[in-house]
């Protein structure tokens, strides 16, 4: 079994958002996969309130799905949105 792939080198997450999610405890891609991006989402905005963007869900859907934040289409976006409003965000 592969070693887990820390966060930091995980394309889509730079460093200050590899920073936020050490410090709610995603280390690895495999926890970002296990927690899925629209929980991670929560929990960064609900730590960092006022720093979080919705480019970060982007991000953590495109680190999910092996693609860059910024190609993830309008349709995925909505998708996104819907299941955040859906889960109570």
């Amino acid at each position: 079994m592969a070693d887990p792939t820390p966060i930091k080198q995980v394309r889509n997450i730079g460093p200050k958002t590899a920073e936020w999610l050490e410090a709610i405890g995603i280390f690895t891609f495999e926890d970002l996969e296990r927690l899925g991006a629209i929980e991670a989402y929560k929990l960064l905005v609900e730590r960092y309130p006022h720093k979080v963007s919705m480019n970060a869900l982007w991000g953590l859907q495109g680190a999910l799905i092996g693609i860059p934040w910024n190609e993830i289409s309008p349709v995925v976006k909505d998708k996104l949105k819907a299941e955040l409003e859906e889960s109570g965000s």
